[in-house]
C-alpha cells in the first residue's frame, strides 16, 4: 500500500468477557428470557473464554508495534495474565488499560448490565483517551505477521476489506428460494441473529445502495466519523438498550465503514488477508491451514471463531502454535 503522508497515532480496542465466571453467569441468567446452561458449550459459545485473549493481546504487541494503547473492555473482569501483559506492553512502549462497563456506559447506566457485543461496541468511540484513529478487534482475532499503519489507514482514510453484496430483498433468486421453501414447509421463525443481517442494517443507516460484506478482520475506524453521526443520540440509545442481541441492531464496525463509503473517505481492498477457522473437525486440516498461513505472504490475520468447541488435541495444537508465534 501507499505510504501515509503523516504518521498518525493508532489505538486498539478489544471487548472481552470471561463467560466461565460463575458470578457473571448468574448475572446474565438473571436478565435472560431464555436461561443459558453454561455446562453446554453450544449454548454458551458466544461468551466462553479459554484464555485466547492473552494471545490476542500478545499478537498486537509483537506484530503491530505502532499501536499506542490497547483498551480492553470488560465487565468487572481481568484476564489471568493481565499484569504480565501490562509489563510486556510497557516494554514495547504500548499502554494496556482496562475500560470497565461502568466507565464505558457513563451517562447510560440505565442500560447496564449489558451482555451484547453490538451494544457494547456502540460506545467504544466515547473512550476518553482513545485516539482519533483506532482498530476494533474481537477477542478471537489475532495479528500473526508484521503489519504497519498503512495496513489499516492510508493517509487519513480507513482501509476497508470485503466485497460488495446486494441487500437480501434485492436478491431475486434468494427471494424465489425463500418463497418456495415457505410454500413447502411453512413459515418458520428463527431467533438467530445473523452477522450478514446486522451488516445490512448498518449499511442502510449510512444510506448505501449495496452493502460491503466484511469478514472477521480488524476494523479500522475514525472516532470523529462516529461522533458526527451520533450528534443526535437517538440511534445510539436505540442500539445500546438491547441487553442481548436483537435483529434490528447494527454493528459499529460495519456502520463506521459504510459511513466512510458514503462520504468517499476510504481505501478499499478485496484482500481480507485472513485465515478463518470456524470448524475444527480434523486436526490435519488445522495443521495444514496454519502451515499455509505461514507460507502465504498475503496472510496476516487469523480468526479462531468458537475455538472452545474444538477437541482438546486441536486446542492444544493451536495454543502451542500461538505461544510459539507470539513469543
Amino acid at each position: 500500500m501507499k505510504n501515509s503522508p503523516t504518521q498518525i497515532k493508532v489505538d486498539a480496542v478489544i471487548p472481552w468477557v470471561d463467560g466461565t465466571e460463575l458470578k457473571w453467569q448468574n448475572k446474565l441468567n438473571k436478565y435472560a428470557k431464555t436461561k443459558i446452561d453454561f455446562s453446554k458449550k453450544k449454548q454458551s459459545v458466544r461468551f466462553n473464554n479459554i484464555g485466547e485473549i492473552n494471545f490476542a493481546i500478545k499478537s498486537i504487541i509483537k506484530y503491530a508495534p505502532f499501536i499506542q494503547n490497547i483498551f480492553l473492555i470488560t465487565d468487572g473482569q481481568t484476564p489471568n495474565e493481565f499484569d504480565q501483559l501490562v509489563q510486556l506492553a510497557k516494554k514495547n512502549n504500548i499502554g494496556l488499560k482496562i475500560v470497565d462497563h461502568l466507565e464505558l456506559f457513563k451517562g447510560y447506566e440505565e442500560f447496564l448490565p449489558c451482555f451484547n457485543s453490538c451494544s457494547i461496541e456502540s460506545l467504544v468511540y466515547k473512550i476518553a483517551e482513545l485516539s482519533e484513529y483506532f482498530i476494533l478487534f474481537n477477542d478471537d482475532i489475532f495479528i500473526m505477521k508484521n503489519v504497519c499503519v498503512e495496513d489499516f489507514f492510508v493517509g487519513e482514510h480507513p482501509v476497508i476489506r470485503g466485497s460488495w453484496k446486494l441487500y437480501n430483498e434485492n436478491r431475486t433468486l434468494r427471494k424465489i428460494y425463500k418463497s418456495f421453501k415457505r410454500y413447502l414447509f411453512g413459515e418458520k421463525k428463527s431467533n438467530r441473529v445473523s452477522f450478514k443481517q446486522l451488516q445490512q442494517n448498518s449499511a442502510k443507516l449510512a444510506g448505501t445502495k449495496k452493502y460491503m460484506r466484511r469478514m472477521h478482520t480488524p476494523a479500522a475506524i475514525r472516532k470523529s466519523t462516529l461522533a458526527t453521526f451520533f450528534k443526535d443520540e437517538t440511534l445510539l440509545k436505540e442500539n445500546i438498550k438491547h441487553r442481548f442481541r436483537d435483529k434490528k441492531q447494527y454493528i459499529l464496525s460495519s456502520l463506521a465503514e459504510h459511513l466512510e463509503i458514503a462520504n468517499g473517505t476510504f481505501y478499499f481492498t478485496k484482500e481480507t488477508r485472513l485465515t478463518y477457522f470456524r470448524s475444527y473437525k480434523f486436526l490435519w486440516v488445522t495443521k495444514l491451514k496454519l502451515f499455509l498461513f505461514c507460507q502465504l505472504e498475503t496472510k496476516c490475520f487469523v480468526t479462531l471463531q468458537s475455538l472452545e468447541l474444538a477437541s482438546k488435541k486441536n486446542i492444544n495444537y493451536i495454543f502451542g502454535w500461538l505461544q510459539k508465534e507470539t513469543e
